[in-house]
């Protein structure tokens, strides 16, 4: 691997699914400071298409194709339960790494990759696109203005098939949608409020009873905090319209957060301030590759590194535990 400089970045691209092919592989082309320069993926078709699009050498192997592309970083969005092999032969030729979420299926993991990364001297960022939206990062500005909050109510819901490929198996996915699709929720919740004290969780994969699948399509998970603050969140793969929210209430107002909107409003319901923005998606997802080079090059904070997902492990471990003993489990001393 070349040192950091002010050269462009090679980097690689193990998993070639959806989320590769619509947002990481576009971002890496049009980044400023990278160029994409090899794919990897078992499917040979996908592989063949994709490096034929790009230009770039195809492979089956990520071993192989981290062996021989002296490679500065790569993008790793495989199956959760494969992402913690791709991480450690990365960490082992000292290829940085920008991880599709979650960062790892269980804390036991996290802790694990974490020490390894850190022994190998590389940055390892997950893939958080909202924290490169101006959207989610105002937040802040408008929650200091709702004087002391109190209720969080949380949803991240969508219609998709939760039996499709290996999302719909726990034992290669890690669980359903608290781990995949909801961990994007988890994530703003510890961004903006902090690791709860306390996390209570049911799920269920009842939704489709048509289909072969064992992780949870809907889950609804209640937390507080050691402020008194407490809420509820609602992820689902089998409900629709497909929605994105977070309200806080405030003994001053209100902050509503959906996809592409935020606003304050007042307590007699009227509309103090509000922000949104159009088409954000796809250059938040090079904006974030384009923040990962800076981070390489230690011009940038790393926004996500393992050190921070330990929370984010801890959370949803929390949430299964919960939902299994069905009571209360403290995060916290998960970690502890």
């Amino acid at each position: 691997m070349s040192g950091p400089s002010r050269a462009r970045l090679r980097c690689g691209v193990v998993g070639l699914g959806r989320q590769a092919r619509q947002d990481h592989i576009p971002a890496v082309a049009t980044s400023e400071f990278a160029d994409l320069v090899a794919v990897c993926d078992i499917d040979d078709q996908i592989t063949h298409e994709i490096a034929g699009q790009y230009g770039v050498t195809g492979y089956r192997s990520y071993q192989e194709m981290i062996s021989a592309e002296s490679l500065d970083f790569v993008v790793v969005a495989v199956p959760h339960h494969a992402g913690g092999d791709v991480i450690t032969v990365a960490a082992e030729h000292g290829v940085h790494i920008l991880k599709e979420k979650p960062f790892a299926i269980s804390l036991a993991e996290a802790r694990k990759l974490q020490v390894l990364c850190a022994d190998a001297g590389i940055e390892l960022m997950v893939t958080m696109q909202r924290r490169f939206n101006p959207i989610y990062t105002t937040f802040h500005q408008l929650y200091d203005q709702i004087g002391e909050p109190f209720l969080i109510d949380a949803r991240y819901t969508m219609q998709v098939d939760p039996a499709a490929g290996w999302r719909g198996q726990s034992r290669l996915a890690g669980g359903g949608c608290i781990i995949d699709m909801g961990y994007h929720m988890i994530d703003m919740l510890l961004w903006y409020f902090g690791l709860p004290r306390r996390v209570l969780a049911q799920c269920s994969a009842a939704a489709r009873p048509d289909l072969d699948y064992d992780a949870e399509d809907t889950a609804c998970i209640s937390f507080e905090y050691e402020s008194g603050l407490f809420g509820s969140a609602l992820l689902s793969r089998c409900i629709s319209p497909k929605t994105e929210l977070i309200r806080v209430m405030g003994t001053r107002g209100t902050v509503e957060l959906e996809r592409g909107r935020i606003q304050r409003v007042r307590p007699d319901g009227q509309i103090a301030e509000s922000l949104s923005r159009e088409q954000s998606w796809p250059s938040a997802a090079t904006v974030q590759v384009d923040h990962f080079c800076r981070v390489i090059r230690g011009e940038r904070p790393n926004l996500a590194a393992p050190e921070s997902h330990l929370a984010h492990a801890a959370f949803i471990e929390a949430a299964y535990e919960s939902a299994e003993q069905r009571c209360f489990v403290n995060p916290k001393e998960l970690m502890a």
